[in-house]
């Protein structure tokens, strides 16, 4: 089944439609690529990806054990690196409460958020330097 459509709006734009939700998002090219830097660029949208698949895994693993996510949230920090242009490293800081989680909840929870089918599915290569803490 298709997932997306997406149509190249022109001045370094593109609008990809989600089919079954209907749901759009514009992606701009980066200031340091020829573009406006108007909206998220591709590789801030694959490096977004991440931390909201983590999130997603860390969510089902959760509902899975009984587990209340409180308070939690990511930073992303993308590095780019030339020859070829790419992304080099991603950094993902999450933030959670941690007040009523064991040393087994958090492995869990973490262990789910390494094991997301983006994180998965990247290149050895990239480096993804993934932080959590509790507060």
């Amino acid at each position: 089944m298709e997932t997306a459509h997406v149509t190249y709006l022109g001045g370094l734009r593109t609008e990809a439609l989600h089919l079954r939700s209907g749901e759009k998002i514009i992606t701009d090219a980066p200031v340091d690529n020829h573009g406006k830097g108007a909206a998220f660029s591709p590789t801030d949208l694959m490096s977004t990806s991440l931390a909201c698949c983590m999130m997603t895994l860390m969510g089902i693993a959760a509902n899975g054990h009984g587990i209340e996510l409180r308070g939690l949230e990511a930073r992303v920090m993308k590095h780019m690196a030339a020859n070829p242009r790419r992304v080099e490293r991603v950094e993902v800081a999450f933030t959670l409460d941690g007040s009523a989680l064991d040393a087994r909840q958090r492995t869990l929870l973490e262990h789910a958020a390494r094991t997301c089918p983006v994180a998965m599915s990247l290149s050895k290569e990239l480096v993804q330097d993934v932080t959590f803490t509790y507060r």
